[in-house]
């Protein structure tokens, strides 16, 4: 008990300190809050297993996104002249998944057990989410241990790819696609500080000055500046969830797609009341929810799981078409002349299913891109299981 409550204790706290941190070190703040709170937090989920640590990691992290997104969606402003370039960002993001899909079967796929089977899986989880993959076990009978296993190294090959992406892949994007229209009107930049003009911050914590208060009193100082949220806001998004979950909860295996899609629509709605939208905490707040996400989902990696002797050829597998659809991806984004940031949040959506869009949106410093990341996800979701049947059939033939 004792040590659930440590553990709550250092993931709701962790993200104030390393944002601290990232303000005193200078090459930490290159890196930024989220990978170093991804690393924290693989180190933390392989050190440190309270008996609890599970069901307290599901709560956070089914807690931390749908407070999140109402709250990011809120400050958005939305234009019908980015229609192409998202319609076309998710059917390039879809077509790199089969493609590579396809390719990487005839690679490692032939060596491995199930390697059809696995093909599908990977297809549905890389264009939906983990509910796709378990859906697409169940459906073509595969081995619990060669679930776990594909599941081990998914956590572990897509931490490095988002891992990537922070660290030098959004930059090196933006320089090979073309200008990113798809932020070019209200990004989620550098702003005011909402209790002192004089202080600048980029999105998520307010950067303090040289404000009174040192040690431990100056690193709980953000604690106490997202603690001064708006009631009327948080209220709005509780609202938002409750709904879209118990309306969600009527569409049985469906519960998932339908909760996000109401509750971006309703997100989405809610933006255009001007009251709601031009609240000055909604994106800080959203942001430390976004920080607790990326600490808790990360320490729920466990890496002793992973046997790299016995599937080489599953790890391979797994890595070409995380990496492979990307690269892809990248490519059909430049001869569409689509932007970068519209390319990277569909294959983030894609690869790491939608509660990891709100994130990358923060890394990118641009909010617009959450809507047509959660509409990409919500395509997946409900794409995926057909399209993972579908292939793994393909496969078959091949």
């Amino acid at each position: 008990m004792v040590g659930n409550i440590l553990l709550i204790l250092i993931y709701l706290l962790a993200p104030a300190g390393v944002m601290w941190l990232c303000r005193k070190v200078s090459w930490l703040g290159k890196i930024g809050p989220v990978l170093v709170l991804y690393v924290l937090g693989i180190i933390l989920g392989n050190v440190w297993h309270p008996s609890g640590m599970a069901a307290v990691q599901e709560v956070l992290s089914s807690a931390a996104v749908p407070l999140a997104i109402p709250l990011m969606l809120f400050g958005c402003t939305f234009r019908k002249g980015e229609t192409r370039s998202q319609v076309l960002a998710v059917i390039a993001g879809i077509i790199s998944v089969i493609t590579v899909v396809i390719a990487g079967y005839l690679i490692f796929g032939r060596s491995i057990p199930d390697g059809a089977k696995i093909g599908g899986m990977l297809t549905g989880v890389y264009t939906g989410g983990t509910v796709n993959l378990a859906a697409i076990k169940v459906m073509l009978g595969v081995p619990e241990e060669t679930f776990i296993l594909l599941n081990s190294y998914d956590m572990v090959i897509s931490f490095l790819y988002l891992t990537f992406l922070i660290a030098i892949g959004i930059k090196l994007f933006r320089k090979f696609l073309p200008g990113n229209t798809a932020g070019s009107s209200n990004p989620l930049e550098t702003v005011s500080h909402p209790l002192d003009p004089t202080v600048r911050f980029a999105p998520g914590p307010p950067s303090y000055g040289a404000e009174g208060g040192t040690g431990f009193k100056r690193v709980l100082l953000p604690v106490r500046e997202y603690l001064r949220i708006e009631w009327f806001p948080l209220v709005a998004t509780v609202v938002i969830i409750g709904i879209s979950a118990g309306i969600g909860a009527l569409a049985g295996g469906w519960f998932m797609t339908v909760f996000i899609l109401l509750l971006t629509t309703l997100g989405i709605a809610a933006s255009f009341w001007k009251p709601l939208r031009e609240r000055k905490y909604n994106e800080p707040t959203a942001m430390y929810f976004i920080y607790i996400f990326s600490i808790v989902v990360a320490s729920m990696a466990d890496l002793s799981k992973l046997d790299i002797s016995g599937g080489l050829n599953l790890l391979g597998y797994l890595t070409l078409v995380i990496f492979g659809s990307l690269l892809l991806n990248v490519l059909l984004a430049k001869l569409l002349k689509i932007d970068a940031d519209t390319t990277v949040i569909c294959s983030v959506s894609f690869i790491c299913s939608p509660p990891f869009v709100p994130m990358m949106a923060a890394v990118m410093k641009n909010r617009r891109v959450v809507v047509i990341g959660l509409s990409a996800g919500i395509i997946g979701y409900a794409a995926g299981n057909y399209l993972g049947f579908l292939i793994s059939q393909l496969l078959n033939l091949l």
